[in-house]
């Protein structure tokens, strides 16, 4: 076999997965495998060079994705990847900084680190891989399961009303928000490019399949058929408010980008908040030193003037 018929059978994504530790652990049918297809290719379309790239992921089924990138990584601890992820940015603030994990990794014990991620507008991005259940762990219901849905802790259906995950990161403060399912790869990749280039805190939610634990238990069939059952059910409004668009077991499934502005990093806003207080500062030092020039002058002329009395 010579070189180019070599070259032919090398797989697309050769140079940016870890082969030495594939096969990987994700089930037949998942959708992890396109997410994280769409994931490199919008890195290549924001043409950002990978190795100014750090992807932090938690634990879960999607957390291994951060093991199978041939990128700086880092598998952390669970609920954990966001505060790390913010270590590594105001560190090296050149780094493009990506958080990559799952619904309940980042929404349920990382919750809290959420919103206050975007609350303050830090520079990175978060992209959940939402399957609406703990799919590593044993099917327990997660922050994302619909109402209705079966899991293993809820073997009469769900009754907790699950988070709107668009809609708790708009209202947090994100700055730039959007939601697709695995269909929609290239509209996906295209978002986590948009993201990649822009500065401030970016969410994007995908919609992925687990054909394994929430299919079988809500008998969805196989994640082919979760992959039709998402493009049947699929309404792309981009003029949408995402706190108004919950995704529930029956009904629309309303993507696209909902939000996409502008505003001072938390870098830009500690740097600009220091900047002011060293220009008061030196006015203040200035007006202390010229205020004791003065107390001085007339210190010394009032002992001048007893040393000639």
């Amino acid at each position: 076999m010579n070189k180019e018929e070599k070259q032919q059978l090398k797989h697309p994504m050769d140079d940016i997965l870890r082969m030495d530790r594939i096969p990987h652990i994700w089930c037949p049918g998942c959708g992890l495998g396109s997410d994280v297809a769409a994931f490199v290719d919008g890195l290549k379309k924001a043409e950002i060079n990978f190795d100014k790239v750090a992807v932090v992921s938690g634990i879960g089924c999607t957390g291994r994705v951060a093991g199978y990138i041939k990128l700086d990584s880092y598998h952390t601890t669970h609920g954990r990847a966001i505060p790390f992820a913010t270590g590594i940015k105001l560190a090296n603030r050149d780094l493009t900084v990506v958080v990559f994990s799952g619904d309940g990794d980042i929404f349920a014990i990382g919750g809290n680190h959420l919103i206050h991620a975007a609350r303050r507008n830090l520079d990175i991005n978060v992209i959940c891989v939402n399957n609406f259940i703990y799919g590593m762990t044993g099917g327990q219901n997660a922050p994302t399961t619909p109402l209705g849905a079966y899991s293993s802790t809820a073997p009469f259906g769900n009754y907790e009303v699950p988070f709107n995950l668009v809609g708790i990161t708009a209202a947090a403060g994100a700055k730039y928000v959007a939601r697709w399912t695995t269909v929609q790869a290239r509209r996906l990749s295209d978002s986590i490019a948009t993201a990649a280039r822009k500065k401030g805190f970016c969410f994007i939610e995908i919609v992925s399949p687990c054909a394994t634990v929430f299919a079988r238990k809500n008998k969805g069939g196989t994640g082919l058929d979760l992959m039709k059952e998402f493009q049947k059910r699929t309404v792309i409004n981009h003029e949408a408010d995402p706190t108004k668009i919950p995704l529930e077991m029956e009904g629309d499934i309303v993507c696209g980008e909902f939000i996409n502005q502008e505003a001072p990093t938390f870098w830009e806003n500690v740097q600009s908040g220091i900047k002011d207080k060293v220009e008061k500062n030196a006015d203040w030092e200035k007006e202390q030193s010229e205020k004791n020039k003065r107390l001085y002058n007339k210190t010394i002329n009032y002992q001048g003037s007893r040393d000639i009395a």
